[in-house]
């Protein structure tokens, strides 16, 4: 036992991304640095089921089951430590549902409006609030509030003034954010469900149906997609845009193999135009843009941004861990001698 103490005396945070598919945890060192990390399949979708001789358990005891079987060692060894977490776990879904906070918002109101989860003797988890922008349409977000702070908090990464944060995904989210000094705020974001629609399109439409799962991304077949967004016939729209996928394959203009990268380039180019009628790429003063995401997905974003003539994106990487120890420390739940940030890497990708 006190080899492991020993092991993990330099822990000051657990911090938590909890997502509807997966929990990954983290324990953080003095200045927000990641000393170990772990991911487990028990998103909040999928947690893992109760022994036989147990019924009637409390509605939170499954996440209690996924939180030790993550990390029940680390809280254990170090019962002090506090516990920090974002995502859907503070859905209506989730172990405790913490409301979203009115857009625009701050690091500090962030702060401000965890919800707490009482865990009987050990150590309270604190859940980080989305975000709901009630202009227009109404727009939410849990857990991309967390990244975009990541972002905004790495002072290797964004200067001062405004940004355009991109977060690829499921539910794309392109991101207005500010950094005033130390202030950091979230001012505005849209939504496109982009890669839902992909999923939905390949998997439950006839279009997949004359789809083969290329060896390789199909770089020449996205880049056909991006340019059918944006050409000629860009007026027609999407629906009409996406049935060319079956057509140039039953006639034998697009290979079965490239057909999903077109499909891809198609909807994408159609989320980067909608981006580009809001925050116009030729603007006088255009804001620094950032993409934050999986590698492959960011480089294809890049590529369409470029296409729509948007400068190169920086990239940013680890962004969710280092919101998690921005948030801590706004909160007061870790303290420490400087204000170091974890150090992400980042780097620029350029077509």
């Amino acid at each position: 036992m006190a080899d492991i103490t020993a092991n993990l005396a330099g822990t000051h945070l657990v911090a938590l991304d909890w997502g509807t598919s997966s929990l990954r945890a983290f324990r953080l060192g003095a200045s927000g640095q990641v000393l170990e990390q772990r991911s487990r399949p028990w998103g909040i979708m999928n947690l893992p089921p109760a022994p036989a001789d147990q019924t009637g358990a409390e509605p939170g005891a499954a996440f209690e089951r996924a939180l030790q079987d993550t990390c029940g060692d680390w809280l254990a060894t170090l019962p002090s430590v506090p516990l920090l977490a974002c995502g859907m776990v503070g859905s209506a879904q989730g172990w405790r549902e913490a409301k979203y906070l009115d857009a625009p918002t701050s690091l500090d109101d962030l702060a401000r409006g965890l919800t707490v989860v009482g865990r009987g003797s050990a150590t309270p988890l604190h859940i980080v609030p989305g975000l709901l922008q009630r202009t227009g349409l109404p727009n939410v977000m849990r857990g991309e509030e967390t990244q975009v702070l990541g972002v905004l908090g790495d002072a290797a990464l964004v200067g001062q003034g405004p940004l355009l944060v991109g977060l690829p995904g499921t539910h794309s989210k392109w991101v207005v954010a500010q950094k005033d000094g130390t202030r950091c705020s979230i001012q505005r974001f849209h939504t496109f469900m982009t890669g839902e629609v992909f999923a939905a399109l390949r998997g439950h439409t006839i279009l997949g149906k004359t789809m083969q799962p290329p060896a390789e991304p199909d770089d020449a077949g996205f880049a056909q997609g991006l340019q059918v967004a944006r050409g000629s016939d860009a007026d027609l729209g999407l629906l009409s845009h996406i049935f060319s996928t079956r057509t140039l394959g039953l006639t034998g203009a697009l290979p079965a193999a490239a057909q999903a990268d077109y499909l891809s380039g198609i909807l994408i180019g159609h989320e980067i135009a909608g981006l580009a009628r809001v925050h116009p790429p030729t603007s006088a003063a255009p804001h620094q843009l950032v993409l934050c995401g999986e590698p492959d997905l960011c480089r294809r974003y890049t590529l369409a941004l470029q296409a729509y003539g948007f400068a190169p994106p920086t990239i940013a990487a680890q962004a969710t861990v280092t919101g998690l120890w921005q948030i801590a420390q706004a909160a007061g739940l870790v303290t420490t001698a400087t204000h170091a940030q974890p150090t992400p890497s980042t780097r620029s990708l350029a077509a």
